[in-house]
């Protein structure tokens, strides 16, 4: 075992493409982050295979800010300290503990599931965008069920650029402070296990394939293409990388990272 880092901070995002949540800690269980993602708007005009309505669609989604109705409830399962005695499964907050109302870009708020929410994200966009919402007791991750990002690949980028790149374009769940000073390197954890804090063990699978996404500023929705072009050109398309929960339990800011293996 090695120390290659300090978590830096911690996301999740309570709204698939939605603006993200920092927390100073957070439980990631099998199935993802707790509170990650447990909505998301699906549409009509996407694909079958990503059927979800996103940035992609309407830039200004990313500046829409969820907020849990009960911050505490959603902070953690409920049986979190008495399951991990017993070595039995946590169990989540119920559906409507864990509700959410949207703060909109022009400070309009909503209930997530008010259909004038609806109307308020297809304002100004194609029409063909008919949209359900979509909710799930587990994380509507793209891929794994968690992401890895390292700060020094945000300052790699934006040392090949010119710009300057805010992490919070990658959307990862653990932002790591890598002792490494190169940019890029949490690939070579593809393959390895990560213990993050004293429990949670992280199998590293692969690298994360960057979309559009990255282009848009997370305060302005701005676009920056250059970013994805340095991405696809210097780094093959991919950074960051995804992950699979070996060993529940909390991570918090500022624990150790380890290298397993």
């Amino acid at each position: 075992m090695s120390v290659v880092g300090t978590v830096e901070s911690l996301w999740r995002y309570p709204v698939k493409s939605m603006r993200g949540e920092e927390s100073d800690e957070f439980f990631a269980g099998f199935a993802g982050v707790y509170g990650d993602r447990l909505f998301a708007f699906e549409s009509s005009a996407s694909s079958k295979g990503f059927p979800f309505f996103t940035g992609r669609d309407q830039r200004q989604m990313i500046r829409y800010r969820p907020r849990f109705r009960d911050p505490k409830k959603a902070a953690q399962p409920i049986n979190r300290a008495e399951a991990e005695q017993s070595n039995a499964s946590p169990i989540s907050a119920k559906p409507g503990e864990l509700m959410i109302d949207v703060e909109t870009p022009d400070g309009k708020t909503f209930a997530i599931d008010d259909p004038a929410l609806i109307d308020h994200l297809r304002s100004g966009i194609d029409g063909k965008h008919k949209l359900i919402l979509l909710r799930s007791d587990k994380a509507i991750t793209d891929c794994r069920p968690i992401s890895i990002f390292a700060v020094q690949s945000a300052r790699k980028l934006g040392e090949e650029t010119g710009v300057d790149v805010d992490k919070r374009r990658f959307r990862a769940n653990v932002y790591v402070d890598l002792q490494s000073a190169k940019g890029f390197e949490e690939n070579e954890f593809v393959g390895r296990s990560l213990r993050i804090g004293p429990k949670v063990v992280v199998s590293v699978l692969e690298r994360d394939p960057r979309c559009m996404m990255i282009t848009l500023d997370p305060e302005t929705a701005e676009k920056t293409p250059t970013i994805l072009k340095k991405v696809a050109q210097a780094h093959d398309g991919f950074a960051g990388v995804y992950g699979a929960i070996l060993t529940e339990g909390m991570i918090r800011k500022g624990d150790s990272v380890e290298l397993l293996d």
